[in-house]
């Protein structure tokens, strides 16, 4: 059996890959413009920022690895604001955009 040896940069750039396949997952099919419901209410989703360091100084969280900026469309009053929560099951797209 035959072993390979991997470069270390090599196995830096697999793991980025596979961890931006893992964020990418998470943020689902949330993309600005998209309305989605979950257990929280209606929201229409404004900007996805999946540059790490810049969504873990909006987020103000060190382990964050995406934000996504959205506005609760069933309050008129409400603000933008923005999460990093995962895209479950139980969340449902409403409108999408191309």
């Amino acid at each position: 059996m035959a072993t390979r040896t991997i470069h270390p940069t090599e196995a830096i750039s697999e793991m980025d890959v596979a961890l931006s396949q893992v964020v990418a997952d998470e943020i689902g099919p949330r993309r600005p413009g998209v309305l989605y419901r979950n257990v929280d209410g209606v929201f229409k989703v404004l900007n996805v920022t999946t540059d790490r360091s810049e969504a873990r100084r909006i987020l103000k969280r060190r382990a964050a690895q995406f934000a996504i900026t959205v506005i609760d469309v069933l309050r008129p009053d409400a603000e933008p604001f923005t999460i990093c929560t995962v895209w479950t099951g139980s969340d449902r797209v409403l409108k999408a955009v191309a």
